[in-house]
């Protein structure tokens, strides 16, 4: 049996409803100086449960983090690829064929009988890059912009903004140049930023496979990671990882190749992954700012 306290009566027991209206008088005739504390032991000032200290603050504040740790140069490419199709979509099916002759990479327009396309000369330069910004469907756009945000957010961070745009567009000219070589007079349009994302999939694996190199699911982005020197081309087949990634993205492509349609006619142009990854690793140094 454990012993049970003793109740204290009313008229003992403070109150802590009600405050003292005035200081107790002390010896001497003075006024007693406020303790800080209240009935029990607790500051009425909003002070500790001890008394004496400062009023509580509340919890510390948590520092603000950003909404988006991506580049700014990835987001505005995103959000670029995005708004191209929204305005796509508003137009009528003529209206977009019209948009396709000018901006799409059509490997005929390279031949006499094709010649004469929307935009003529200016347009068989400009649609090496152009075509990039052009997609065939929601998933498509979807697909793509994963695959930017995962591996261009390194070469973006790695390059700067002016750098990664102009790296980009000539992975995406690489790729188009390949699949001209593969297909040529052929009439399909050719749309998608596949190639130039291959491009920096292949610039990252120049240098975020080194042993301090920034891998996302390893280290936390810091910009010295992103600093480091990166290896020489044999170096990179000499990295397990690095000839690991290399190979499985070639396999996986060949295999896109040989699978053919993708559905509602489409086809993947996957000569163009290939010519935008090639870019990507040889011409990694012509766009590196790291010495």
């Amino acid at each position: 049996m454990s012993h049970i306290p003793t109740i204290p009566r009313r008229e003992d027991k403070p109150s802590v409803w009600t405050r003292p209206r005035g200081p107790a008088p002390q010896e001497g005739g003075g006024r007693e100086r406020p303790s800080g504390r209240g009935p029990y032991g607790r500051d009425p000032r909003g002070g500790g449960p001890f008394g004496g200290g400062p009023p509580d603050q509340g919890p510390p504040k948590l520092k603000r983090e950003p909404i988006f740790t991506m580049p700014t140069s990835v987001i505005v490419m995103v959000a670029l690829l995005a708004v191209v199709h929204a305005v796509r979509s508003q137009l009528g099916y003529y209206r977009d064929l019209e948009v396709l002759a000018w901006f799409a990479f059509i490997p005929a327009r390279y031949t006499m009988e094709w010649a004469m396309l929307p935009g003529g000369i200016y347009a068989g330069v400009w649609t090496f890059v152009t075509y990039a910004l052009l997609h065939g469907s929601l998933m498509h756009i979807i697909t793509n912009a994963i695959w930017l945000l995962a591996f261009g957010s390194a070469v973006a961070r790695r390059f700067g903004a002016l750098r990664f745009w102009l790296f980009s567009a000539a992975a995406a000219a690489g790729g188009a140049a390949v699949h001209l070589a593969m297909h040529p007079g052929e009439t399909i349009p050719v749309v998608g930023a596949s190639a130039a994302i291959a491009g920096q999939m292949a610039a990252a694996a120049r240098f975020v496979f080194d042993d301090a190199g920034p891998l996302m699911f390893r280290h936390a982005p810091d910009d010295a990671r992103y600093r480091r020197p990166a290896g020489s081309l044999i170096d990179v087949f000499r990295n397990r990882k690095a000839l690991a990634f290399i190979m499985i993205w070639f396999a996986i492509n060949l295999l896109v190749g040989l699978g053919g349609n993708v559905g509602a006619g489409a086809t993947i142009a996957w000569e163009a992954h290939i010519g935008g990854f090639l870019v990507g690793l040889l011409a990694f140094r012509l766009f590196d700012p790291v010495r």
